[in-house]
């Protein structure tokens, strides 16, 4: 399938009040799940059988995690407890605290943010994924910096209920 009848089926699924789509095909299965409060994609693509390694190859050096050394590490400034929660991104993808690389940032530290307003946004593949508030909070510390890597389930946020 192609990245343009994907986007379709998505845009399909996000204008309608379908909320579970499944398709599977001889090489290819798509769900699209959609939720009240996320989206969550699953595509899945025939694996590709990996050539086998002779018995007598020396182990191989352990790889260097590239995302993990260029991206900026952010200190835990703040005492982690009870009375502060943390935001985790729905998907893997890029983190952008800005509309557009000119405009103010959707959330800053000290900042009330109401419940469905914006905090950041996290691109994944071409499509811009607006990360939104809960709950009326006050946000305490950005972890991840403007334009970086991050995983599915990591913290974007640490807020403090309002």
């Amino acid at each position: 399938m192609e990245l343009k009848d994907l986007k379709s089926l998505i845009k399909l699924v996000t204008d309608t009040d379908i909320t579970e789509f499944k398709m599977e095909g001889k090489d290819e299965k798509i769900l699209i799940k959609r939720g009240p409060d996320k989206e969550i994609i699953q595509v899945s693509a025939p694996t590709v059988a990996a050539a086998s390694v002779p018995a007598s190859a020396p182990p191989a050096a352990a790889p260097v995690n590239a995302a993990a050394s260029s991206a900026p590490v952010v200190p835990d400034t703040v005492e982690t407890n009870d009375k502060y929660e943390k935001v985790p991104s729905p998907i893997v993808g890029t983190v952008y605290h800005k509309p557009s690389p000119d405009a103010e940032p959707f959330a800053t530290v000290g900042s009330i943010i109401e419940a469905g307003q914006t905090l950041c946004l996290v691109e994944a593949m071409k499509l811009f994924n607006e990360i939104e508030a809960e709950f009326k909070c006050k946000v305490v510390e950005i972890l991840k910096a403007d334009a970086t890597p991050v995983e599915y389930g990591e913290a974007l946020f640490l807020v403090e209920r309002v």
